[in-house]
């Protein structure tokens, strides 16, 4: 796109944007996934959990290697049965650090997605405001 409008200097780094804001976007939608408000997502609150998705939030939580990861591990390779162990699964996600370490992550995507819209396009205020509400959705 950039080229066909007449700046392909700019190609690199748009493309580094779009490839930043979609990484930012998913870890937060992976987020929603497990904590996310039925009303805003459509989906049933810890849908990824009963669908045993392995999201980021999981992921990192099972990294930490601390008391809680283990326990979810264990959880997780039993299986999640019912509404309680969804609902303890998702708990140990958070206190194992995943819920944090997600935002965490997907806040540090933004900034490089929005520190490169800045160095090509630092006009571009709405273009901004679109990109920090793909990610800053309710969760």
């Amino acid at each position: 796109g950039v080229a066909l409008g007449g700046a392909p200097e700019l190609g690199e780094r748009m493309w580094a944007l779009g490839r930043d804001l979609g990484v930012a976007f998913q870890i937060v939608d992976d987020m929603l996934g497990i904590w996310g408000d039925p009303l805003v997502t459509g989906k049933p609150v810890y849908s990824d959990l009963r669908r045993d998705k392995k999201t980021f939030p999981v992921l990192a939580a099972l990294g930490t290697g601390g008391a809680p990861a283990r326990e979810l591990s264990e959880m997780l390779s039993a299986g999640l049965a019912d509404e309680e162990s969804i609902q303890e699964a998702a708990r140990l996600v958070e206190e194992a650090g995943g819920r944090a370490s997600a935002q965490e992550t997907a806040d540090q995507y933004l900034s490089s997605a929005l520190t490169a819209l800045d160095e090509c396009l630092p006009e571009a205020t709405e273009l901004r405001a679109l990109c920090s509400s793909l990610v800053n959705r309710d969760n």
